[in-house]
């Protein structure tokens, strides 16, 4: 059994992809699901059609590979963190949409408890800040605004749940003893766990007004959790691997050292430092995170950039102006002007994140003049991916008081080259796509394969990791000031624009 399944349950796809004891991406089977937008800066999906779409490409990736469950170590779980599902604890059923990770909704909830300390009141805890990005308030949201859910919550009828949790209870055997657990890493983004005991706080509990019952144990990011159960393509495959996607794009990359980097082009954009075994609190607008845990051993600690809208931006520019038919048609479209004609795109559509933290922040596009064509436009939103990832790795610098060297670089988007020259250009520093780009995938993997020895340790991980393509700087310092500043007045016009 020397192959290894990962499950990428993401913002916008499920995929599960077979990865070989060389790291090698062998077979995989992928899903979009729907983006359910019922108003304004509400995002939601239907965590029944995840876990149908969970399901078929588990079923996809094995026959593509002609494998059967009997040649599959273990399973790890990867997953949009902050997503928010809660269910039926005896049927299964949720009793709302999941709702995203980028959704505005509970914006009243965090500033009627920030009217009590600030967005920082739990920060020194949970080294996050309060906003709408993390779960806490979700779960909230959710017991107030579905009907007896509050009273069925304190009886123990309800699970909560982020995506890797929903997934785990369902393969393991969901109602019929499914396990309810997460891990560090995803327990670290709710707004529940203090980072230094790795453990839910009742007082953050009573002050969002969570039922503990409600809540997966926390266990580590590398051990066997559960078994999938008996009805499963996969049966009897422990599962031994959960990481939330971008502290999995951070393991697949190698980063597990203090100084170790990476930004993934996804969705968003996920910039991690990790910083060891010292819990860093950022004065530069980033946040403080689990980067993993390995069996009983000390967590590994990162300070994180979250920029919410960049690969969504193109998904827009497709979706929503119609500017593309398909989201690769973005490059060479874009790669046939020269420049952006003086148009810049901010993608505040959830407000800005890291390092602004800006809720009152929205969309803009500035700039425009009779001259602008769709090319510019999409050489601007490519440029908006380049210009947020500078942002916050100006801020990890400052943080970290070291500068780093080079950007390892992976996600969907990396297969953009002309994005890749783009970051460098804008960073000052060579960019490096490794071989395997599916880092996230990959993550996930090497966590169950070691919790079950199909891979020995970290250095041998290390060994593994190759790298395929480097892009060096092709303008100058004056250039790149001259861009910076016409993206930092673009971003400043975006500031306010909501009033309550």
């Amino acid at each position: 059994m020397s192959h290894v399944l990962a499950i990428d349950q993401g913002t916008t796809s499920t995929r599960a992809i077979v990865f070989d004891v060389t790291g090698t991406v062998v077979s995989s089977g992928q899903l979009e699901h729907t983006q359910i937008l019922p108003r304004p800066g509400w995002v939601e999906h239907d965590p029944r059609e995840l876990w149908r779409n969970t399901q078929e490409v588990i079923g996809l990736a094995l026959a593509r590979a002609d494998l059967t469950r009997h040649d599959i170590a273990a399973v790890g779980i990867t997953n949009q963190r902050e997503t928010t599902v809660v269910w039926d604890r005896a049927t299964g059923e949720p009793i709302y949409n999941a709702i995203v990770w980028q959704d505005t909704r509970t914006q009243h909830i965090v500033d009627r408890l920030a009217a009590d300390g600030g967005v920082d009141r739990f920060r020194d805890d949970t080294g996050l800040p309060l906003a709408t990005y993390f779960s806490a308030t979700k779960i909230s949201w959710i017991l107030d605004h579905v009907e007896g859910a509050r009273e069925r919550a304190v009886s123990g009828d309800l699970l909560f749940g982020t995506t890797d949790c929903w997934v785990v209870w369902n393969l393991t055997g969901g109602p019929d003893g499914g396990v309810h657990v997460t891990d560090v890493t995803n327990a670290s983004r709710t707004l529940l766990m203090d980072l230094h005991t790795l453990e839910w706080d009742d007082a953050l509990l009573q002050a969002f007004d969570i039922p503990r019952a409600m809540l997966p144990e926390i266990r580590s990011s590398s051990e066997v959790v559960g078994q999938v159960e008996s009805s499963s393509l996969l049966r009897e495959v422990p599962i031994a691997g959960i990481l939330g996607d971008q502290q999995a794009a951070a393991f697949g990359q190698v980063a597990f050292e203090a100084g170790d980097s990476k930004n993934t082009y996804g969705t968003g954009n996920f910039l991690l430092v990790n910083t060891g075994e010292t819990v860093v609190h950022s004065a530069n607008g980033l946040i403080t995170t689990v980067a993993y845990r390995i069996g009983d051993q000390s967590p590994r600690y990162a300070l994180e950039g979250s920029v919410a809208v960049t690969g969504s931006l193109v998904q827009w520019l497709r979706d929503g102006l119609g500017i593309i038919q398909s989201a690769d048609e973005i490059e060479p479209l874009a790669a046939s002007v020269p420049d952006s004609g003086g148009a810049v795109i901010v993608p505040a559509f959830s407000g800005l994140f890291a390092p602004y933290w800006r809720p009152d922040a929205r969309g803009a596009i500035l700039g425009l003049t009779r001259f602008v064509t769709r090319a510019h436009l999409a050489r601007a939103a490519l440029e908006a991916v380049a210009f947020q990832t500078r942002d916050v790795l100006e801020a990890a610098d400052a943080d970290a008081g070291v500068s780093v060297v080079e950007l390892r670089v992976d996600g969907g988007m990396v297969r953009n080259d002309l994005l890749m020259q783009l970051q460098a250009d804008v960073l000052g520093i060579p960019v490096v796509r490794p071989v395997v780009t599916e880092t996230t995938a990959l993550g996930a993997a090497y966590a169950a394969g070691l919790a079950v020895g199909v891979w020995s340790g970290l250095d041998d991980l290390r060994a593994r990791w190759r790298e395929d393509r480097r892009w060096e700087p092709s303008i100058n310092d004056d250039r790149r000031a001259e861009l910076r500043r016409t993206w930092h007045k673009a971003v400043e016009r975006t500031f306010g624009w909501i009033d309550s």
